[in-house]
């Protein structure tokens, strides 16, 4: 595993955030938080994905109404996303587990203020959200829209919350390019100890998003920064757990998880590898336990992945070998062989679990 940064502990409903707590994997809805049901199901849909923490957008009195009886019906830590006007904060604070505030973007410091206020009267957290294109203007004219911009207004926001008393406080720091947003996060990360929410803000589709996210997010969690995070996809609420989860599984940064390995398609291949990987993936979803699992299509290097894996299928032409720490449990046709892989792979997580 790797060594994270060691950082002091929130709570965002009953999800720890920081310490020793497991790094958690958030998301947003996409409706108008004013529609109840639309949201309530948008949420229940990330909770049955996996996801740990939601944040619902508040852009108005209306929105901001809604959110206790959203709050009733779900069973997810709810933070607020709140920009501009900061009334809406003191209504969400009544009601969600957490705010989100931009510094850039709530004006003056008085109101700052009573949003902490509101905050402490109920115990709960504030995420500093810095935003690269939405930097305080003091900081936008002395840096422009730089790392080292975000940093300061970063340590500016800190600081005041700290002045008025208040410490449980997360920070993310977000850019919509991946160099940036690394470079900020590095360099505020020795300055103090609070936990980090890591993502790149503005990420776009599906397949950017993931590259940019995998590359960026990634790159923190083997530095060991990060206590949360987020990837931004647009439309996306399930693949956005999905993909969080696989890059906190393949960085390292958390130990659970099947750790599936498969040969690239060539033309030595003896088997319809795709299809069964594709089978594996789908049946083995479920499964917590972090194991090393093989699926080779090809004698080249199926033998050799095989007797380093838990578990492993070693293709050969219209049949093969299911292998359990290297050594052969079973010699079985092609069409036998996921059956038998997964029922292996079931009974290791058993009793790794």
């Amino acid at each position: 595993m790797i060594k994270r940064y060691p950082t002091k502990q929130i709570y965002v409903g009953n999800v720890p955030v920081g310490g020793d707590a497991p790094i958690s994997v958030q998301s947003m809805t996409y409706s108008r938080t004013r529609d109840v049901k639309a949201t309530v199901e948008q949420i229940n849909r990330l909770h049955f994905a996996g996801c740990d923490i939601v944040r619902v957008a508040v852009p108005d009195m209306e929105d901001a109404l809604a959110l206790r009886s959203i709050k009733e019906r779900i069973s997810l830590p709810l933070v607020a996303d709140i920009h501009f006007n900061y009334k809406l904060a003191l209504v969400a604070a009544e009601v969600v587990d957490c705010i989100r505030i931009n510094p850039g973007n709530i004006g003056e410091k008085s109101r700052v203020k009573d949003i902490v206020k509101a905050c402490q009267e109920r115990n709960i957290p504030i995420r500093i959200g810095v935003n690269a294109g939405s930097l305080e203007k003091q900081f936008d004219a002395q840096y422009g829209q730089t790392a080292e911009g975000m940093v300061a207004s970063a340590e500016y926001n800190i600081k005041f919350l700290e002045d008025l008393g208040f410490t449980d406080i997360k920070v993310s720091l977000k850019a919509s390019d991946v160099q940036r947003t690394v470079e900020a996060y590095r360099l505020l990360r020795p300055k103090n100890n609070y936990p980090f929410h890591l993502g790149v803000t503005e990420a776009g589709t599906k397949f950017h998003a993931t590259v940019k996210s995998a590359i960026g997010l990634g790159t923190l969690l083997l530095d060991g920064i990060g206590d949360t995070m987020r990837v931004s996809i647009t439309g996306e609420l399930e693949e956005e757990i999905n993909v969080g989860r696989a890059i906190l599984k393949d960085s390292g940064a958390a130990g659970e998880g099947l750790n599936i390995i498969s040969c690239p398609t060539c033309g030595r291949i003896e088997a319809d590898l795709v299809s069964a990987v594709d089978e594996i993936e789908r049946r083995t979803k479920h499964i917590k336990a972090p194991l090393n699992v093989s699926v080779m299509g090809c004698v080249v290097n199926a033998i050799g992945e095989a007797q380093h894996a838990d578990v492993a299928i070693a293709y050969g032409k219209g049949s093969g070998l299911v292998m359990v720490k290297g050594e052969v449990v079973a010699r079985l046709e092609e069409k036998e062989l996921v059956d038998k892989f997964v029922d292996e792979v079931e009974k290791m997580a058993e009793g790794n679990e």
